[in-house]
């Protein structure tokens, strides 16, 4: 995130609990040597869900770049959540996906309401993690602190309902569909899709720690297989840290990027003949210690000279951070999130179809709310450190080479500015010797923790949470955490479980950008540089040291099996005044004289060959007009089928090959063009375009809001111009 300033079960695996069963010594109770076929596990109960959770495509800021200008107007692949319940007999767990840029603490709180208000104490905060995909293109506006506010047009209820809504509805499909299965296990290695955009910082740890990696990324990808008891797949859920930054801050449309698209191809493997967003088998991919990590490999090049740019600072000499831009792997960033995509989910089609090593044993689930502004850690027999009240330093505004900031700063920053530092204190006022003392060596340049008008600009209170599901354990982090902070804390965790000889073999993994965001996680020496990320980590330079106490301490309760006994901590708070939004209400439309919404403008062309766009242009109205798109389409592409002479659905506005762009003209004037990239694979016959939409006009003084269609005119896509 940048900011310009501007029961059939009992589940019990021997190998975790020994029962008083397993040790008797009754020698009927052992199996004869004759049976060799291997003993079942328990099955665990198992639910998948998806629910379309895409907010309104217009007007609205995308979260993530935090560029202003940067407002939807389209869509090119729609956001889902995918939900994963897993039950072992005594406990339940749920995990989420969502396809958002970060889940807010106003969103998690949201959902949890309403899971009380539907389910009572079955899903609570204890056991229900929410993740975010991290993708930079979908709707802002659901967040309750005010930094992230004045960054995307304050509260937009319209955004924050389609999320809460289309979250729930994804746990409540999971939940209604859960029926006996298997859970199996498999990780694997994906190279070329990952690059460490921070190298300058990583090499500040220690040699010797760095020395027991291969790569400053990490490259595992761990698969979980979720079958039915026949052995047919229902679901699978996979984590690899990447940025979902393949599609860049000059895009308009609402897309789900290379993580949205690598859950896109699988599910499409999977669910043959169905549309996008159907089909019972739901393939979540999620985030994990993505915080140094992009997706851009080809690296970062000034793009007014194509020389590399200044390694410390990320620049350029002329034209500064913002033409500091890294690119690749393809030729623009719709055939990067293409490739990136793809290879994550070729890896992890490879590692499901070979995942024979089952998960099975209890499920743990531990939580605590943690003030985070002021936890004291002993670091070793003399010495104690504490966290700090949130600020942000001055190489947070120079963003990265992901999406750079509009003014003159740069990465790397460990000295004000007397020019910036001066208009902060005139507008925002002066950080406190204490808060600067506390973040050193950061220069301050948003002192956030002080800062309180109308609401909190940042959280005090985060949640720390640790599920485990057999030896699986994953750890629900708020933030973003780099390569080696998340290699850390895997370590730490995977110490405390193991420690009791409760869990062996464990594999422990990050789930990223989950229940409220933090921003960034990186190591004390990290921090010391003061790039983006160590510029971002808001609670000082011994976040990642009170991260490691809070999670050890989880993992060591349920390693004890003494969660019970952990405190649940201070709750967050859920604000009901002061909540601002800067968006004013979506204006009536006008259209063209002689003509109707939904009137074609642009007509399409008789034939097409495979491979060709498709380019058609509507008359149409403002799709906030539209209100809950959820489940719905602006777009769909037919096909003329003699036989029943009927028109058939081939492609929606969730589809890749399709892109919604709404375009805003003068005089309170839209059109919608709708681009049909024909695949390759698309058969030969007579199709035709239909484009959906509302329009809002004042009959009187009451503001009326019609639905619409247009058509296009009927073409044919054939191999060849040329008729025998």
């Amino acid at each position: 995130f940048q900011l310009p300033i501007s029961v059939l079960l009992s589940g019990p695996d021997p190998t975790l609990h020994p029962s008083p069963e397993s040790t008797s010594p009754d020698p009927t109770l052992r199996p004869s040597p004759e049976s060799t076929s291997p003993p079942q596990n328990k099955p665990y109960l198992i639910g998948v869900g998806r629910a379309d959770c895409t907010g309104p495509p217009a007007e609205i800021p995308l979260m993530g770049y935090a560029n202003p200008q940067q407002t939807a107007a389209g869509i090119h692949t729609r956001l889902y959540s995918r939900a994963f319940i897993i039950d072992d007999g005594k406990r339940r767990v749920v995990f989420v996906t969502a396809d958002v840029g970060m889940i807010s603490q106003r969103l998690r709180l949201e959902v949890l309401k309403a899971l009380q208000v539907k389910y009572g104490d079955l899903y609570r905060q204890d056991n229900v993690v929410l993740s975010g995909t991290h993708t930079h293109c979908g709707p802002a506006g659901y967040f309750q602190y005010t930094l992230f506010m004045i960054s995307s047009k304050g509260y937009i209820k319209a955004s924050m309902e389609p999320l809460v809504n289309g979250i729930v509805k994804s746990i409540d499909i999971a939940h209604r569909s859960m029926k006996p299965g298997r859970i199996y296990r498999n990780r694997g290695e994906l190279d070329d899709s990952s690059l460490n955009r921070s190298p300058h910082s990583y090499l500040n740890n220690p040699e010797d720690e760095r020395q027991r990696y291969k790569w400053n990324t990490d490259k595992q990808v761990l698969v979980l297989k979720f079958t039915d008891l026949d052995g047919d797949g229902i679901g699978m859920l996979s984590w690899f840290a990447v940025h979902a930054v393949s599609m860049n801050y000059t895009n308009r449309m609402v897309s789900s990027d290379n993580m949205g698209y690598a859950s896109y191809l699988l599910e499409q493997d999977k669910n043959p003949g169905e549309l996008p967003g159907q089909g019972g088998f739901v393939a979540g991919f999620s985030s994990s210690n993505l915080g140094d990590v992009s997706p851009n490999t080809r690296g970062p090049h000034c793009v007014n000279t194509g020389l590399p740019c200044d390694y410390l600072n990320s620049s350029c000499p002329v034209g500064g951070t913002k033409m500091c831009q890294a690119f690749g792997p393809g030729d623009d960033m719709f055939d990067s999130t293409r490739i990136i995509g793809h290879n994550v989910y070729r890896k992890a089609k490879e590692l499901y179809a070979n995942a024979a090593e089952e998960v099975t044993g209890f499920l743990h689930s531990a939580h605590q709310w943690v003030n985070m502004t002021d936890v004291t850690v002993q670091i070793n027999s003399t010495h104690t450190v504490r966290t700090c009240k949130p600020a942000l330093g001055h190489s947070f505004a120079a963003g990265t080479t992901d999406g750079g900031g509009d003014l003159n700063f740069t990465q790397g920053a460990v000295d004000g500015d007397p020019f910036w530092d001066g208009i902060r204190d005139a507008l925002l006022g002066e950080p406190s010797n204490q808060t600067q003392e506390c973040h050193h060596p950061k220069p301050i340049l948003f002192s956030t923790g002080e800062m309180n008008w109308p609401l909190p600009w940042h959280p005090q209170i985060i949640d720390v949470q640790i599920i485990t599901i057999g030896s699986v354990a994953v750890v629900a982090v708020p933030g973003e955490m780099t390569t080696m902070s998340g290699r850390r804390l895997r370590e730490a965790v995977k110490q405390e479980l193991e420690s009791e000889g409760t869990f062996r073999d464990t594999e422990v993994v990050i789930a990223g950008l989950s229940n409220v965001y933090t921003h960034y996680i990186t190591t004390y020496e990290e921090y010391q540089v003061q790039r983006y990320e160590g510029a971002s980590t808001i609670y000082g330079p011994h976040t990642l040291s009170a991260y490691l106490h809070k999670y050890r301490g989880l993992a060591r309760a349920i390693a004890q099996d003494k969660v019970s006994e952990l405190p649940a901590g201070p709750e967050p708070p859920f604000f009901t005044k002061n909540l601002f939004s800067l968006l004013p209400a979506a204006a009536v439309d006008r259209k063209p004289e002689n003509t109707s919404f939904g009137d074609v403008l642009q007509q399409v062309y008789p034939v097409y060959r495979q491979g060709d766009v498709v380019s058609v242009t509507f008359v149409a109205g403002n799709p906030r007009h539209s209100g809950d798109i959820r489940d719905k389409t602006f777009v769909t592409v037919e096909i003329h089928d003699n036989r029943t002479e009927t028109w058939e659905v081939v492609h929606t506005d969730a589809s890749w090959e399709t892109r919604f762009h709404w375009l805003q003209g003068s005089n309170r004037q839209s059109n919608a063009t709708v681009e049909w990239h024909i695949p390759l694979s698309a058969p030969s016959g007579s199709y035709r375009i239909k484009h959906f939409g509302h329009y809002k006009q004042m009959k009187g003084l009451r503001p009326v809001i019609t639905p619409y269609e247009g058509t296009t005119d009927v073409f044919r896509v054939t191999a060849s111009f040329y008729y025998q």
